[in-house]
Order: C-alpha cells, then sequence, then structure tokens
C-alpha cells in the first residue's frame, strides 16, 4: 500500500497538469492573453492543491505543476488555431473562478469543461450578416451614402463567405485574406457604377478582416511582460494587415482608370 500511494498521487498530478495544458492551450488559441490564461490555470491549481506555472511561447505552453508533497509533473502542449469566440472565453474564465470557489474535484471542472466547449457557437450565417451590417454602419460613419453602404453591405458578405470557404479547404491562413480583400473590394468596386461614394465603400468593404483581437493581445502581452507572445501576435497581425493591403491594391489597379 505505502509503494502505491505515491503513483496514484504522480497519475493524479499528471491528470491535472494534463487538463490544465488543455484548457490553457485552448484559451490561448482562441484569443485570450497571456496573463488571463496563467491567471486562470494557476486558480485551477490553487482549487486542486496544485501549484501551477507556465512558459507560454508563440506556438507552444509547457504546463509545470507541484503538489503537496513536492512532487512535480510537466507537459508541452501544442496551442491550436480555434475561432474566436468571446462568449466561450468567458465562460472558460468563470469555470476557473467556480473551481476555486466551490473546491471542483478534477472530474466535475473536466466535466463542466465539456459541456462548455459543446455549446454551440453563432450560426455562421448570423455571423455574416452581423458583419455585413457592421461594415455598412462603418461606411455611414465615413461618409457613405446609402447607395455606398449597400455595396458595402453586399461586398462584405460575399468577402466573408469567400473567407469561410477558403479556411474550410485548409488554404493558407494569409493567402485567405489576401483572396477574401480582393473578392470584397472587387465587388465594392460596383460603386463607380452606381456613382455611389467610390472610395469610402472600397475602404470600408475590408475592414471585416482586420485583425483587431491579435492586435489588442499583442500590446496588452508586451505591457504586462510576455514579451515574446506579444511581438509574435503583433507581427502576426501586421502580416494579416499587409495581406489586406495586397488583396485591396489588386483591385485598385484594376479599376484606378475610373477612380482618377
Amino acid at each position: 500500500h505505502d509503494m502505491q500511494t505515491p503513483n496514484n498521487a504522480h497519475t493524479e498530478l499528471a491528470a491535472t497538469v494534463g487538463f490544465i495544458a488543455r484548457y490553457a492551450s485552448y484559451l490561448m488559441g482562441s484569443g485570450v492573453h497571456t496573463s488571463r490564461v496563467v491567471r486562470n490555470s494557476r486558480r485551477i491549481g490553487a482549487a486542486l492543491d496544485v501549484e501551477i506555472n507556465l512558459a507560454v511561447f508563440p506556438k507552444s505552453i509547457i504546463v509545470s505543476g507541484t503538489d503537496t508533497e513536492g512532487e512535480t509533473f510537466s507537459r508541452v502542449v501544442t496551442i491550436p488555431a480555434c475561432p474566436i469566440d468571446f462568449e466561450r472565453n468567458a465562460d472558460l474564465s468563470a469555470l476557473s473562478w467556480e473551481a476555486y470557489d466551490c473546491k471542483l474535484s478534477l472530474q466535475q471542472i473536466e466535466k463542466r469543461y465539456e459541456e462548455l466547449c459543446a455549446k454551440p457557437r453563432l450560426d455562421p450565417m448570423l455571423v455574416m450578416i452581423l458583419a455585413g451590417i457592421a461594415n455598412a454602419a462603418f461606411c455611414h460613419l465615413f461618409g457613405g451614402d446609402f447607395q455606398a453602404m449597400g455595396v458595402v453591405f453586399t461586398a462584405t458578405l460575399f468577402g466573408f463567405f469567400v473567407k469561410q470557404k477558403l479556411a474550410q479547404r485548409g488554404l493558407n491562413h494569409y493567402l485567405v485574406f489576401i483572396v477574401a480583400a480582393f473578392a470584397a473590394s472587387l465587388l465594392s468596386s460596383m460603386s463607380l457604377i452606381l456613382d455611389a461614394k467610390s472610395d469610402v465603400a472600397l475602404a470600408t468593404s475590408v475592414l471585416f478582416l482586420i485583425p483587431g483581437v491579435p492586435l489588442i493581445n499583442g500590446f496588452i502581452d508586451i505591457i504586462e511582460g510576455h514579451i515574446l507572445t506579444g511581438i509574435s501576435r503583433l507581427t502576426a497581425a501586421i502580416m494579416l494587415i499587409a495581406c489586406i493591403a495586397i488583396g485591396l491594391s489588386a483591385t485598385l489597379m484594376m479599376v484606378k482608370s475610373e477612380l482618377l
């Protein structure tokens, strides 16, 4: 019996660290800034009497846990590319507080985690329509008329649809942004035919592609001392913005004679 107790403790520690590694990598991949991931992971560890330390890199996380007996277990996990879902991120953050306040067991925490991850996401069609409305509102905000707003709404729907389909086919992320920006801006160039405010329509038709979450998270990470992760996120965001510019430039080269 005395020989089995350390083995059981080691197995429990490994299970705890394994779950927290999965939890932390999911949050990192779905657009949560690094300090929040570290706090949430340590909070769950504290609920299970395990001291958690994380080393976060651009593509992976090293999670190390130490139990009350001083035994340590570490695990390395790859950060997955997950769709950004603020509601799910908030739910998973609340789970860490629930685990800490209610002293949930690992099995209870894992069950709640699976339930939250199984919740259905927003319908892609609804997201597409909302993005179109948002871009049309930006067009109006920047001085576009109702004709330009209609063009931007249509162009956004088309560009968003192209982006979704290309992403589903597993096309390179940067190439997806170039093609989607080109598709949206090219369709918005019909504002030239309708004699709408074409410059505003062209500029606002690609705003749905702007990587706001990586930009914000990159700055937050740098401010809070996670320099490597912050620079990585900012670099990725700048690359995506460059891809949007390439797609928009291709359209401008095609219609520049009409714009002049």
